[in-house]
Parts: C-alpha cells; sequence; structure tokens
C-alpha cells in the first residue's frame, strides 16, 4: 500500500481538504485497496481543531465525504512511514525541509507539481476563496494519482 501525507501549515484547511479529496478519488477508482492517506501541519498552532468551517462547507458543497479529522503536527515518525509527503505551498515546503534535514530519503513533493500548472495550491485562510482552493487541490488530486498509477511519482 502506498501512503501519502498531505501537509499544510495548520492541517485545517488544504491538506484537510487533499486527504477528503484524493480518498474520494481513490474510492471512485476502486483503488482503496493501494493507496491509504492522511494529514498535517507544519506547526503547532491548531492542533486539536477540526477542519475550519469554510473548508468544510466548500467540501460539502462538492459532495466530498469527510471523516474526523483533528489537526496534527508532523512528526519525524510520519515522514519515515509515509511514501509520499505532498506539500500545498512554497512555505510548506520550506517547514519540511526543515523537519526532514533536507528531505534525505527524497519524499517531499507539492501538490501543484503533479499538475501543468505548476506552483503552490491557492490559501484560502488569507484571501476566503475556497473554491479556488479546492479547485487547485482537486486538480493536484487528480494528476497526482494519475502520476502514481502511471508509475511517475
Amino acid at each position: 500500500m502506498i501512503k501519502i501525507l498531505f501537509v499544510c501549515h495548520g492541517n485545517i484547511c488544504r491538506s484537510p481538504m487533499a486527504e477528503f479529496v484524493f480518498k474520494m478519488l481513490v474510492n471512485e477508482n476502486n483503488l482503496s485497496y493501494k493507496y491509504d492517506c492522511d494529514s498535517r501541519a507544519t506547526t503547532r498552532e491548531e492542533i486539536g481543531n477540526g477542519i475550519y468551517p469554510a473548508a468544510k462547507r466548500e467540501l460539502f458543497r462538492r459532495g466530498v465525504k469527510m471523516g474526523e479529522h483533528s489537526a496534527s503536527q508532523m512528526t519525524q515518525k510520519d515522514y519515515e512511514e509515509f511514501d509520499l509527503v505532498v506539500g500545498m505551498d512554497d512555505e510548506n515546503m520550506w517547514d519540511l525541509d526543515r523537519m526532514t534535514k533536507g528531505d534525505p530519503l527524497k519524499k517531499v513533493r507539492r501538490l501543484m507539481d503533479y499538475t501543468d500548472t505548476p506552483g503552490e495550491v491557492s490559501d484560502p485562510w488569507y484571501t476566503g476563496k475556497f473554491e479556488r482552493a479546492y479547485d487547485d487541490i482537486y486538480l493536484g488530486c487528480t494528476c497526482l494519482l494519475k502520476a502514481l498509477e502511471e508509475g511517475r511519482a
């Protein structure tokens, strides 16, 4: 089983959105036997908090089923246990580089780098544009799953 960890700053918006979108795509493609995923934060600010209400509303609006979620910070054990660690933006990537001591196992990637429009997932925390973040995440997760299935991830 391939284990993927989605990571953002606080683990209340983008990374749990990516977790639940990826799970939806995996289930729709009957691949749940092959992939597992979770999400974490690079910081401790939101530890224990659930998905931010506006992010939850956007997932619900798009028909994405959500499970229980409580924000948690990525650990060294997570880095060792997950096959792929997927950050949402450049700040996350900088934090992940520091947290993993330079990513010696070469597991860390940006989600949008799997798409034809590499870059950052729009941060809805500052813009309030949760629909745009969802669109980025959906595209990124779709392309990530395709890359995994084609052996390119």
